[in-house]
């Protein structure tokens, strides 16, 4: 007899379809906001209106807009950030961008609740360190589909010993996402392609993990079935809003069983490090990892596999081929090669995947740095 226990997040709402500025003006005013900061995009800020249209639909509640948020969110910026949300009595934060403004929201919620002001406080507020709770919760209006807007989980890069760490409360999750794919118009093809691979890796990672469970399997494969369709359809005609949303919706669905408990794997954990310590960008780490892994894996859950393959409509249940065509189509990089990493970093990078907490849950066990080795050998 099957056994689990699902345990559901803290994020009260999800629109969709909806334009984002007007949805988040009404749940702003529902939660009777009257201090809210945006975390936005810098290019997103300065070359279009999106951000400014949301300014303008919050009216005086908007209380200042904070647009310096790097790649992989470096603590210094989430210093800057927090003590720009304190000075300005912030009480609620919305952002508009990808996973890294996002995530770095997150991580403003939690230093304001725990009075960090400079980057060694964060040390204290790391994941498995008791915190207190946030009082200040995110609405998130996401421009890529990295899916950090359905989590409670943020990474977090300390550049002073280039590792991306965790940090988690159940209150991280925003309290609301906004889906409106007119948004996601204005974020570069590479960049909105590649956050859609790592959503395919939420989902693979997913059903195809031994820990998975029938909630979260349900969703991940209509998850990947509706990405899998839909980025392609997004790169034939970059103007096609139905497809944008498909994947939206695909990639929220993608959370399913991340936001239930069902552990991630190696395709992740050396993904982490890709990004800490080559600043591979987070969807180019899927697209390089995620086949590899599942060819790595395949003899320790190939029935599960043959289930991802056939959501993707493949039928003779080879999920690696199924996604290594996936990404090649979307003009996304296949191999380590192709973006400067080589044999010879291989060994820091298995070392670090060890340290994260997916790698040690991967389905098939992988005891230390040799295993993950033969993956990176698989990608290279």
């Amino acid at each position: 007899m099957i056994e689990g226990r699902v345990d559901f997040s803290a994020q009260e709402t999800v629109t969709f379809g909806r334009p984002a500025a007007e949805a988040a003006a009404g749940l702003a005013a529902d939660w009777g906001a009257e201090r809210v900061m945006i975390l936005a995009s810098g290019t997103l800020n300065r070359e279009t209106d999106v951000v400014s249209t949301v300014a303008a639909a919050l009216g005086p509640k908007h209380a200042g807009t904070f647009d310096r948020m790097p790649a992989h969110t470096p603590r210094s910026a989430v210093i800057e950030a927090t003590a720009m949300a304190r000075e300005a009595g912030a009480d609620l934060l919305v952002t508009v961008g990808g996973g890294s403004v996002t995530d770095g929201a997150k991580a403003v919620c939690l230093a304001l609740a725990n009075g960090a002001r400079t980057v060694e406080d964060m040390d204290a507020i790391r994941a498995g360190n008791p915190v207190e709770a946030p009082t200040v919760r995110q609405l998130s209006i996401p421009t890529t589909l990295s899916a950090g807007e359905f989590s409670a989980l943020c990474g977090v890069t300390d550049t002073r010993t280039s590792t991306k760490e965790g940090f988690r409360h159940p209150l991280l999750v925003p309290r609301a996402t906004v889906l409106d794919p007119a948004v996601t118009v204005h974020t570069p093809e590479w960049l909105f392609l590649s956050t859609g691979i790592r959503a395919v890796d939420h989902c693979a990672e997913g059903i195809c993990s031994l820990e998975s469970h029938p909630y979260g399997d349900a969703q991940a494969l209509e998850g990947l079935r509706r990405l899998a369709a839909g980025l392609p359809r997004v790169k034939a005609d970059p103007a096609d809003l139905e497809a944008r949303l498909d994947c939206q919706l695909g990639c929220w669905l993608s959370m399913g069983p991340l936001s239930t408990g069902v552990p991630m794997g190696a395709s992740h954990g050396i993904g982490y490090v890709l990004g800490a310590l080559h600043g591979v960008p987070h969807g180019h780490t899927s697209c390089l990892m995620l086949p590899a892994t599942m060819r790595w894996n395949r003899p320790a859950n190939a029935d599960r596999q043959a289930r991802a393959a056939a959501a993707m409509g493949r039928t003779d249940g080879d999920l690696a081929a199924a996604l290594e065509a996936l990404i090649a189509g979307l003009g996304m990089p296949t191999r380590l090669s192709e973006v400067g990493i080589g044999p010879d970093a291989f060994d820091a990078i298995a070392a670090g995947a060890m340290k994260t907490p997916w790698a040690p849950r991967n389905p098939r066990p992988i005891e230390g740095p040799a295993q993950v080795r033969e993956i990176l050998d698989l990608a290279a």
